[in-house]
């Protein structure tokens, strides 16, 4: 009964959603003078509230069936194909002009939720590298090369790798996009990176504000602690990565020397929202080249490089007195059940939640500034609703006139949400 209770209390949560966004948008419309026949009719709405009650069917609607052959079979133009998959094509506010970001995106699979992701992250003003996991099927590789095309700001990384969970290429992964963006031209202030199953719950905007807050202004985002007594073996023995596949402690087990430079270690999140001069610094500092090389043979070294070089002097931005800070994951791990969440309604993949619907109000309430992880075969309606609640904020915030196709559902095309 109370599973039952909860599922019922989630899509009404989805439904409020929609009844809002209607609400709005038709107030919308009518203040940025959008033309009478592209507003939603009552039968497209009664629709949406429909489709709403049905994550599965809901889902169809986000895109295409099966959006890889889509991308490639189609013969729209980009920017017809941009505008069919919903991506908004103009800069919503000074603020986000004067503040352009950087991502780092690292993908192998679910090209779905990669498409929908890129979709709500996307703006023209920011810049985006994507790493294509180098053991990713040749037609996801050449659905994603397709779509990225259409774009000036979006591009595959220079140099892929084939990554290993827990491995040093998944670091190098990011390495590689840093030194593509460094080069780029567009004058980026900080990058943030993301793996193919995050979804935004900040707008653009938001993430511009919070880069920018008081505590944060001019500062690298590395939560982490100095590294726990139940970590230390990830770098007090050498590991070696078994390419594609894992990651194993050498045997016989081989005592790793002591760090460069008298460092210490620090254990965090894998995820950061670096400055552009950490950035630099990264690629270009003896010490950040000797601890680079020193971390090859670690375990998982993208859970510590950065939040280490994050704790000394020498690296700009520091945060040498940071612990766990930084609003930077909405994460439900599995031994946090009961202390920081009331457990997953999806199901658990290595002691992280996969999100169900009734997990989507502790993700809002949360304000992080992305949410991990989403499965689309699985669940697919709680990224359906994560996904129209953000872009009704995104398109609420905006400054500009608001172009119809930036809407996600719509009475008039079958592929839209």
């Amino acid at each position: 009964m109370h599973q039952l209770g909860g599922r019922k209390c989630s899509f009404l949560f989805c439904l409020g959603v929609v009844a809002c966004s209607i609400i709005y948008w038709l107030s919308r419309t009518k203040l940025v003078g959008t033309p009478t026949s592209s507003k939603p009719t009552l039968a497209g709405i009664e629709k949406r509230e429909n489709y709403c009650q049905n994550g599965k069917q809901i889902n169809r609607l986000a895109l295409p069936k099966n959006v890889g052959s889509y991308i490639q079979s189609t013969n729209l133009q980009c920017s017809n194909l941009t505008k069919e998959l919903h991506f908004i094509n103009t800069t919503l506010s000074h603020e986000e002009e004067n503040y352009p970001l950087a991502f780092i995106v690292t993908i192998h699979k679910e090209l779905d939720i990669f498409v929908r992701m890129l979709r709500a992250i996307y703006m023209p003003q920011n810049v985006y590298c994507i790493h294509v996991d180098a053991k990713a099927p040749k037609e996801y590789q050449e659905a994603v090369q397709k779509l990225v095309s259409c774009f000036g700001n979006v591009f595959l990384s220079s140099r892929s790798e084939k990554v290993t969970y827990a491995g040093f290429s998944r670091l190098q992964a990011d390495l590689n996009c840093m030194k593509d963006l460094i080069a780029s031209p567009i004058a980026w202030r900080k990058v943030i990176n993301l793996c193919g199953q995050d979804f935004p719950t900040m707008s653009n905007l938001e993430l511009v504000q919070y880069m920018q807050s008081t505590g944060w202004r001019d500062k690298n985002m590395t939560p982490g602690v100095k590294q726990p007594a139940t970590m230390k073996h990830r770098t007090r023995f050498q590991h070696h990565e078994i390419v594609g596949s894992h990651v194993a402690p050498r045997v016989p087990r081989h005592t790793k020397p002591p760090p460069p430079h008298n460092l210490k270690i620090y254990f965090g999140t894998a995820y950061y929202a670096l400055t552009r001069d950490f950035v630099d610094f990264v690629l270009k500092n003896q010490i950040a080249h000797d601890f680079l090389e020193w971390s090859k043979d670690t375990f998982s070294p993208d859970e510590h490089y950065f939040v280490t070089l994050n704790h000394i002097k020498e690296a700009p931005g520091n945060h040498i007195d940071g612990g766990w800070e930084g609003a930077i994951r909405a994460i439900k791990w599995r031994d946090q059940e009961g202390k920081t969440h009331d457990g997953c309604k999806g199901h658990y993949v290595r002691d992280i939640c996969v999100y169900g619907i009734e997990d989507i109000p502790w993700i809002i309430e949360k304000k992080s500034m992305f949410a991990n992880k989403f499965e689309i075969n699985t669940f697919p309606e709680a990224l359906d609703c994560l996904e129209q609640w953000h872009r009704n904020k995104v398109l609420n915030q905006a400054t500009v006139p608001i172009n119809p196709s930036w809407l996600l559902w719509s009475h008039n095309n079958s592929i839209n949400f």
